[in-house]
């Protein structure tokens, strides 16, 4: 966690900077920094112990004393000092989607907005738009974003939420020893919800009290809510609420299934038991005062007379008539997936060299993958111009060679233009082995028309993160999704569940359509670094949340299949 804590000050100082006017050499400083710790780095404390601040690539030694400045003080002078010189609320305004600094600073120096209040008094009086470069276009932006923010703040995303939680389940068992029996994340995280209120995790002990000590005692706790006998609730780094659930042996299974809901499977689990005469709670299935199971979650369900239900199908919606039927589907696993085939390099806006990023993918034991980089109009992103893309292919024909076990595809993330062409010719895609094709663009311009003419083209395999949402930040495209599962369908398209844990697009309700209506999905991380490889596990995820069994999804195929599948190639 020390890396996200000094990467969070480091784009802190970079927003004072800016919101003060700075020199940008000195603001992307800081941005770099926080970048390259929170994407690529090793654990700083490791790296600092080892005197290696100084592989790290592009920081300097100014900003290497001040990762040792924290380690060894829990502060930054220099970050305290900047802190003095601007308005207390300004971050609770820059986490404002399409807010920054700079619009904050001509707000402040012009309105003297400091607070959320202001704002939303200047927007509604009008005095916000009047400012120089605003405009209504831009202030109804800061609107939504305001109410985008608000309906996120409570929440977090599960990208977050997971490494916490694993974070403190691998304390305690470390701390806990024997004492623990068996320790599990419930709630929401167990579900792979896309954003969390709370992070919950339950152990089994025959000692919960010292448990309970145990993670209040977290080197990261900044604020104990609640220390009982039998739960303990707190705050890390003031950010975010564990609550722990302690329960005797016996009774892991009942509390496990309870604590992870969610409260409609619940209902719905209840009124079944009692329609047989039994009565569920967190401490087992009783029959009248007899208890007849809750050692474990398999013999919970089985007792109903019920197949055991994956916690991400446990949201009503239809799961429960299924596990009678014992009709569940065999919902995809991590480890059918044989390929990620959207992938980019510093060809385009990624941070590793073709090499590199193959390398690291072929590390995680695929059979295959696609380099699919930006292409030319993405300037933004480094797009490729078609020389520099016949050069990316010529390399990955020599990585190619190397390896006898692994196959490196070379692709495209091609734009959908706002006059819904492709961003390549077709002379071109045709030399491509897997081609992508997004919108990152032209929002307002069509984009159900645009994403169906593409999906029109033989050489687009695959239509990339559907609706362009940006969970955190951007509701996403007004797109009609189901015409677009309707023509995926008709043209052989794979949609994309990307596993970037801020787009999971397509979302899991989705993806059920999209099933039940006969298409395919390709689950993807899109990562631009090696790091981003991991989060694969929250696309799975997702597309179990959707139903999506193996056979739903096109990298499950081994690559001969998959080149079998491809529209150019039936």
């Amino acid at each position: 966690m020390k890396n996200s804590e000094i990467a969070s000050i480091f784009d802190r100082m970079a927003d004072i900077l800016e919101f003060k006017g700075e020199l940008i050499f000195k603001i992307n400083a800081y941005r770099k920094a926080s970048r390259v710790l929170l994407e690529g780095a090793e654990d700083i404390e490791i790296l600092a112990a080892q005197n290696r601040l100084g592989e790290l690539p592009g920081i300097g030694k100014a900003i290497q004393e001040k990762i040792l400045e924290y380690l060894r003080e829990k502060r930054i002078a220099k970050y305290e000092e900047l802190l003095a010189t601007v308005p207390r609320e300004l971050f609770e305004l820059l986490s404002i989607p399409n807010y920054g600094p700079k619009t904050a600073a001509l707000a402040y120096r012009e309105l003297g907005i400091e607070t959320l209040q202001d704002l939303k008094a200047a927007i509604d009086k009008g005095s916000l738009r009047d400012l120089p470069g605003m405009g209504d276009r831009k202030v109804e932006k800061i609107r939504q974003g305001i109410e985008l923010r608000e309906s996120a703040s409570e929440r977090i995303s599960i990208g977050i939420a997971l490494p916490i939680v694993e974070e403190v389940i691998s304390y305690l068992r470390a701390t806990g020893g024997d004492r623990i029996l068996q320790i599990a994340p419930a709630g929401s995280v167990r579900r792979f919800r896309e954003t969390v209120h709370d992070i919950d995790v339950l152990v089994e002990t025959a000692v919960s009290a010292e448990i309970i000590r145990l993670f209040t005692e977290m080197p990261q706790v900044t604020r104990i809510l609640a220390a009982g006998e039998t739960k303990g609730s707190v705050l890390l780094d003031d950010r975010f609420q564990v609550d722990l659930r302690a329960v005797s042996p016996g009774s892991f299974g009942a509390a496990l299934q309870y604590f992870t809901g969610s409260k409609e499977h619940n209902v719905r689990l209840r009124e079944l038991a009692r329609k047989k005469g039994l009565k569920i709670n967190e401490y087992g299935v009783f029959a009248g005062e007899d208890k007849v199971a809750g050692e474990d979650e398999e013999a919970l369900y089985a007792y109903l007379g019920m197949a055991w239900i994956a916690p991400e199908l446990r949201e009503d919606r239809g799961e429960i008539e299924a596990a009678v039927a014992q009709h569940l589907p065999n919902l995809v696993h991590l480890n059918e997936l044989l390929g990620d085939l959207h992938i980019h390099s510093n060809q385009s806006d990624g941070h590793l060299t073709l090499e590199d990023m193959a390398a690291a993918v072929r590390a995680r034991g695929y059979r295959y993958m696609a380099f699919c980089d930006h292409s030319q109009s993405a300037f933004y992103a480094n797009g490729l111009s078609s020389d520099r893309l016949q050069h990316s292919k010529e390399t990955i024909a020599r990585l190619n060679e190397k390896w006898d076990d692994f196959v490196v595809l070379a692709g495209a993330e091609v734009e959908i233009l706002a006059d819904g062409r492709l961003d390549y010719s077709d002379e071109i895609l045709k030399e491509l082995d897997f081609v992508v094709a997004s919108i990152h663009s032209g929002f307002k311009s069509d984009p159900t028309g645009r994403t169906i003419a593409a999906m029109q083209n033989p050489y687009i395999d695959l239509i990339g993160h559907p609706t362009g949402r940006l969970i955190s930040r951007r509701k996403g495209l007004e797109i009609d999704l189901d015409k677009v599962i309707e023509s995926a369908v008709l043209t052989g398209t794979a949609l994309e569940v990307n596993s970037s844990w801020d787009r999971l697009d397509l979302q899991e309700l989705h993806i059920k359509n999209a099933i039940e209506a006969g298409a395919k999905i390709c689950i993807n991380t899109d990562a631009h670094d090696s790091s981003q490889l991991d989060q694969m596990q929250f696309g799975v995820a997702t597309a179990r949340r959707g139903w999506a069994t193996a056979k739903d999804v096109i990298n499950t195929l081994s690559l001969e299949r998959l080149k079998k599948w491809q529209k150019r190639n039936r």
